[in-house]
């Protein structure tokens, strides 16, 4: 019997099938993304339940990197929860949550060299899953691009986690590519929810922008 197989499909679009638990992961991805743009706290509530979802999504999708690494980003979460509600002295914005910030440029390379490296180390380990468990794990699909969406993904987290600017950009990259991951992986909703991230995307930096001038 497969774990945590939900296959209840309820339509399909060019002949591959919708199933319910990709269409309520598109209806949670999007307002969670879309809380964040408003820097609205109430994201980090519709985050948690959108980690349970796609961890079960991508173990029946066979992206087992994506999937192994929800628990962590189910801790990020609650780090940057934490953070937004709990800033220190000085960082606090006229709401008294964690007001936006931008990095330097060493510590922008910093995280672009840390993505490049973690996520090859990564993408090599994926290959040996079906290798050593070959009753839970199948061959991993582009194990390589897995793993750096998903080092980009956790990379954004924590820079939203700490309410960075620059978090913005990390997850455009992020959406760019995870529109090619999720159709090579066979999933209809994921690419276009994915679309739509790029748009939230580009006005929740816009947003962010605009606060973080004001405050500085």
């Amino acid at each position: 019997m497969e774990l945590f197989s939900i296959n209840n499909i309820l339509f399909s679009i060019g002949g591959q099938g919708v199933s319910l638990i990709e269409l309520i992961s598109v209806v949670a991805g999007l307002t969670c993304v879309y809380l964040a743009t408003r820097a609205k706290v109430a994201n980090f509530w519709v985050g948690y339940a959108y980690n349970i979802l796609l961890f079960i999504l991508f173990y029946q999708k066979g992206l087992y990197s994506s999937m192994l690494v929800q628990p962590v980003s189910f801790a990020i979460n609650f780090y940057g929860h934490y953070r937004w509600t709990h800033p220190r002295t000085g960082e606090q914005n006229e709401k008294h949550q964690l007001k936006i910030s931008v990095m330097s440029n060493q510590k922008r390379a910093y995280f672009l060299a840390q993505i490049v490296v973690i996520g090859a180390i990564w993408g090599t380990a994926l290959t040996f899953l079906d290798n050593i468990w070959p009753s839970v794990f199948s061959e991993a699909r582009t194990p390589y691009l897995d793993a750096i969406i998903t080092v980009t993904i956790l990379t954004a987290q924590y820079l939203s986690a700490q309410k960075r600017l620059e978090c913005w950009g990390a997850w455009f990259l992020v959406n760019t590519t995870n529109i090619t991951l999720y159709i090579l992986a066979g999933l209809v909703f994921m690419p276009l929810v994915s679309a739509g991230y790029l748009v939230l995307a580009f006005f929740g930096f816009s947003m962010w922008r605009r606060e973080w001038k004001s405050n500085n």
